[in-house]
């Protein structure tokens, strides 16, 4: 069931309602079993996976802990890679690559080639299964204790709020407020429910209004150009953010109101300053995850050396890893190259780039700087959204040569400044960032909360009616469902 849908609206109450009722040494039980119906909800047969894949890692992770042995260690943490890792590249990549030897083949005028299968990609499974192969990870280098309690890793890998687009949570960090389950507070029902309605203001009132635009240009790539598709590409960014960090802040706060503390997965990203920096914002959880399971643990050292040659060749593999985990499609193996290869260059320039800023004087001012970093950074990002948001290659090579085509841009500014939709959606983003801003200077929720109760809940009500008012409430799932 998705967050924006009357069953979630039905379906979370009732949760919270029977599980403060119950007591402390059932909790794990009843969130068990409401996980996995939020999860069967959508393909039921497809909650076997889940649970395969908890009883891999739960064995492996208590036979790690069990065997001393360096090589037999190594090999039950690389059955379970291979395991969910297999089962990731089955149902996610399996026609992508056959359909990618298929076209090698017939690029040779060859007979030969592999069938496609019909195959549903399961909701979620990128993010269970990192979830639950952190767990092994983490067990094998000693970094995470093994877990003895079937149910609760059961719950630990498929806990709802996070269960199908994170933030993609460690075991440290989720599996000790399992084992401590909070009692009902006030407080935390409040807060709860005001990043809940946050979250439904950024996927219902921004993300998806955008969203009818950039489908309007997206889908239709060759009937547009020039402005049209510049403008659709920079607010697929924001839709993109809206709606991915807006499923996150409901997941947070149903986590929340339940008594769990889940991570922060954006913080801010489209102030960010240089690319570096925008990846240390944007969905921390996954970025961090293959920072510390791939980047990491590719080798760079030789003795006491940092061969910086082989951390950029690292860096770049674990980009490009990244852009395929977005998606089986080579748009966003490319998406991945852009960044990873940018990356790379940001950092071998960075000392040129300050020289250059002391000569030319820009460094004397901190707000140009990061002006011009600003602008450079949202600009590369936004190109790469090409490669993103298109739905082929060839999309994305016609939509990028059709943007340099003005030919019609007196018509395309003129439709642009007629249309409701897209001039309320701009003036939703211009209002997001203005609040995000006033949020990192003065915490605005503590400020409401200071205010009298009349002024707060005419506040909180006006808001709710405007969500409602110009929401558009026709239950889009979300973007990042289908990764």
């Amino acid at each position: 069931m998705l967050f924006n849908s009357i069953e979630y609206l039905i379906f979370f109450p009732a949760v919270v309602a029977l599980y403060f009722s119950i007591p402390d040494k059932w909790k794990w039980v009843l969130l068990l079993i409401a996980s996995y119906a939020f999860y069967m909800s959508w393909k039921a047969e497809y909650v076997l996976l889940i649970m395969f894949t908890t009883l891999v890692d739960y064995f492996i992770g208590l036979q790690l802990v069990k065997e001393k042995e360096k090589k037999k260690r190594k090999f039950l943490v690389a059955l379970s890679i291979i395991v969910n890792i297999g089962m990731l590249a089955g149902f996610k990549y399996l026609n992508f690559f056959t359909q990618s030897v298929n076209d090698v083949l017939g690029a040779f005028n060859s007979n030969v080639s592999s069938p496609i299968w019909d195959i549903l990609l399961p909701v979620g499974i990128s993010f269970f299964i990192f979830q639950s192969l952190s767990y092994t990870i983490d067990v094998y280098r000693n970094n995470a204790p093994a877990e003895r309690h079937l149910g609760k890793f059961a719950l630990y890998v498929s806990f709802f709020p996070q269960l199908v687009a994170g933030p993609i949570e460690r075991s440290t960090s989720l599996l000790p407020q399992i084992k401590k389950p909070a009692k009902f507070s006030e407080e935390r029902l409040v807060s709860g429910l005001k990043l809940m309605l946050w979250g439904f203001f950024k996927k219902l009132v921004i993300a998806d209004r955008l969203g009818m635009f950039v489908n309007y240009v997206y889908e239709n790539p060759s009937q547009h150009a020039g402005i049209t598709i510049i403008l659709a590409t920079v607010l697929f960014a924001f839709q993109l953010y809206s709606d991915f960090s807006g499923y996150t802040d409901i997941a947070r706060g149903s986590a929340r109101i339940l008594g769990y503390e889940l991570m922060i997965n954006f913080n801010r990203p489209m102030t960010a300053t240089s690319l570096r920096d925008f990846w240390n914002r944007w969905h921390i959880s996954l970025t961090t995850w293959f920072r510390d399971y791939v980047l990491y643990s590719l080798p760079y050292i030789k003795g006491n050396q940092v061969k910086y040659h082989l951390f950029y060749r690292n860096l770049v593999i674990t980009f490009l890893l990244m852009g395929l985990w977005h998606g089986a499609s080579w748009t966003f193996v490319i998406f991945g190259l852009i960044h990873g290869v940018m990356l790379v260059l940001e950092t071998i320039t960075e000392k040129a780039r300050t020289s250059l800023y002391d000569y030319t004087g820009i460094s004397k001012s901190a707000t140009l700087k990061n002006t011009l970093g600003l602008l450079f950074t949202f600009s590369l990002v936004t190109v790469s959204l090409y490669f993103f948001r298109a739905n082929s290659l060839a999309d994305s090579l016609l939509l990028l040569k059709n943007s340099l085509d003005f030919s019609t841009m007196s018509e395309a500014i003129a439709y642009i400044l007629k249309s409701n939709e897209v001039l309320f959606g701009i003036l939703m983003v211009i209002g997001l960032l203005i609040i995000e801003h006033m949020h990192s200077k003065r915490n605005i929720i503590e400020a409401i909360a200071s205010k009298p109760i009349m002024v707060r809940w005419s506040l909180y009500s006006g808001f709710v009616f405007f969500v409602l008012l110009f929401g558009v409430l026709h239950e889009n799932k979300f973007i990042y469902f289908q990764f």
